[in-house]
C-alpha cells in the first residue's frame, strides 16, 4: 500500500467516525464519549499526513506512534460503544475491524523502520 493509499484510507476512517458520532445517542454518556470519539477517530489521518512529511526517522516514528495511540484510544471508544449499545453492534464492528487493521499497518510500519534505522547504524560503523 503506498503512502498515498493509506493517507486516504485514513481520510475515509475519519469520515466514517464522523458519521458515527453523529448518530450518537444524545444523552451524558453519549455526548461524553461522541467528543473522544470525534477527537481519537479524525486524529489518525492528520497525524499519518504529518509524519510523511517528517524531517527525519525519528520524527517519523514520533508521529506514527502518535497514529498508533489514538487508534488504539479509538478502539476503545468503539468497543464502549457496542459494550454499552449505544449503537448496534453490527453498525460499529466494521469500523473497530478497520481500526485494527489500520493499527496493525502502522505497528508494521513502526517496526520496520526501526529495523531499517538500526540496519543503518551497523553499516555506517
Amino acid at each position: 500500500m503506498t503512502k498515498e493509499e493509506l493517507k486516504e484510507r485514513f481520510r475515509q476512517f475519519s469520515l466514517r467516525i464522523i458519521n458515527l458520532v453523529n448518530s450518537m445517542p444524545n444523552s451524558i454518556a453519549g455526548n461524553a464519549i461522541a467528543k473522544q470519539i470525534v477527537r481519537s477517530g479524525t486524529s489518525p489521518a492528520a497525524n499519518y499526513r504529518a509524519a510523511c512529511l517528517a524531517k527525519s526517522d525519528k520524527d517519523f516514528l514520533n508521529k506514527l506512534k502518535m497514529v498508533e495511540e489514538e487508534i488504539d484510544e479509538t478502539q476503545h471508544w468503539l468497543s464502549i460503544i457496542m459494550d454499552a449499545g449505544m449503537i448496534s453492534k453490527a453498525r460499529v464492528l466494521p469500523l473497530y475491524e478497520e481500526s485494527i487493521e489500520l493499527n496493525r499497518i502502522i505497528v508494521k510500519s513502526i517496526i520496520s523502520t526501526k529495523s531499517r534505522v538500526e540496519n543503518d547504524k551497523i553499516t555506517k560503523l
